[in-house]
C-alpha cells in the first residue's frame, strides 16, 4: 500500500510539474507539501504573446529611405507607406559618425571597394559626401560612417533606391 501511495504521489507531482507552464495551478494542496519539485520562485502573471508592431519610421521622407541611428533600424518607403523594413543596420561610431540629415542618392555601385580603406562595399548606394553609403557589411562592427545592412537587405535597398531618391538619417 505504501508503494502505491508513493507512485501516485510521484505521478501527481510529475503531472503538476509538466503542466506548470501550460496553465495556472488549481487551488489544491501546495506542491511543496507533496513533492520536492516545489517552485523556488513565486508565480508570475503571464505576459501577452501578441507581438508589438514594428516602430514607425521617424523620418519625413515619403518615398526613399529612412535610417534611425538611435534605433539602429532602416526602412524603404514608397508613397508614404513602408515598402520594406524595418531592418537592422549598423552605423558609424563616435570616431567616424554617420552624418545626420536629408540627402539624395548620388550614385550606386553593385561591386564597390573603398578606395580609402580597401574594404568591400557590396550593393553600395551612395548618398552623402565622403563616400557615405548603404551597403552590405557586418552588423556587429561599426562602419566608417556608412550604414551596414545584411547582404539580403543591402540587395533590396540597392534595387529600391534609384539615383536621386531621398534619404533621411535621424539621430
Amino acid at each position: 500500500m505504501q508503494a502505491k501511495t508513493f507512485a501516485t504521489g510521484v505521478l501527481v507531482a510529475t503531472a503538476a510539474a509538466l503542466t506548470a507552464c501550460a496553465a495556472p495551478k488549481a487551488a489544491t494542496t501546495p506542491l511543496a507539501e507533496t513533492s520536492s519539485l516545489a517552485p523556488t520562485t513565486p508565480e508570475t502573471t503571464p505576459t501577452s504573446t501578441t507581438p508589438s508592431p514594428p516602430p514607425a519610421p521617424p523620418c519625413a521622407v515619403t518615398t526613399g529611405a529612412c535610417a534611425s541611428l538611435s534605433l539602429r533600424l532602416a526602412w524603404l518607403l514608397k508613397g508614404g507607406v513602408v515598402a520594406y523594413g524595418p531592418v537592422a543596420m549598423e552605423p558609424g561610431d563616435a570616431g567616424q559618425p554617420t552624418p545626420v540629415g536629408g540627402f539624395k542618392v548620388a550614385w550606386k555601385d553593385k561591386v564597390h571597394t573603398s578606395s580609402e580603406y580597401g574594404d568591400p562595399m557590396p550593393n553600395s548606394v551612395f548618398f552623402a559626401a565622403g563616400g557615405i553609403a548603404f551597403h552590405a557589411g557586418p552588423l556587429d562592427k561599426p562602419s566608417h560612417g556608412c550604414i551596414h545592412l545584411t547582404d539580403a537587405d543591402s540587395e533590396v535597398f540597392f534595387a529600391g533606391l534609384p539615383v536621386g531618391a531621398s534619404v533621411e538619417v535621424k539621430a
